[in-house]
C-alpha cells in the first residue's frame, strides 16, 4: 500500500477503506520507536470496535504498546501469519505486516485522520 493514500491516527496505526473494509496496521515510524517486535495480541473476528477502542498491544523488547481502532466496526479478519512472525510486521508494515480487517459502515468517512501530510508533521513536531 502507498503511504500517501492511507490515514492515520495519532497512535501511529495507519487505515486504508476498500468498499466497507478498513485495512489497519501500524506505521514504519512505529515500527522504528518499537525496533525489535517479539508479540502481538490482537481481537478476534466478530469484536465490535469504536474509533479509538484498543484492539490489541504490541510488544518489543522496548516496550509494549497498545493498538486502537482508527475505525467503527466489525473485525471481519486478523492477519494471524504476523501473530507467528511478527517481523512481517518490521518487514512490510504496509503491506504482509497489516493487522486486522475491519467491516464498516457504508458511508464511513476518514475525516477524523490525519493524511500523510499531517501525520509527518505531527511526528517532526515530536507529538507521539
Amino acid at each position: 500500500m502507498d503511504p500517501k493514500s492511507l490515514r492515520y491516527n495519532e497512535s501511529h496505526e495507519w487505515a486504508s477503506l476498500d468498499g466497507d473494509v478498513c485495512t489497519v496496521g501500524i506505521t514504519q515510524f512505529a515500527v522504528d520507536q518499537l525496533t525489535d517486535i517479539v508479540y502481538i495480541d490482537l481481537k478476534d473476528a466478530g469484536t465490535r470496535l469504536a474509533v479509538g477502542d484498543r484492539f490489541g498491544e504490541i510488544e518489543s523488547v522496548k516496550a509494549v504498546s497498545d493498538l486502537f481502532s482508527p475505525v467503527e466496526g466489525e473485525v471481519a479478519a486478523v492477519n494471524d501469519k504476523v501473530k507467528g512472525d511478527t517481523s512481517l510486521i518490521t518487514a512490510d508494515p504496509y503491506g504482509k505486516g497489516w493487522l486486522l480487517k475491519i467491516k464498516v459502515a457504508p458511508g464511513t468517512k476518514f475525516d477524523h485522520l490525519m493524511t500523510l501530510e499531517k501525520y509527518q508533521k505531527q511526528i517532526a513536531e515530536g507529538a507521539h
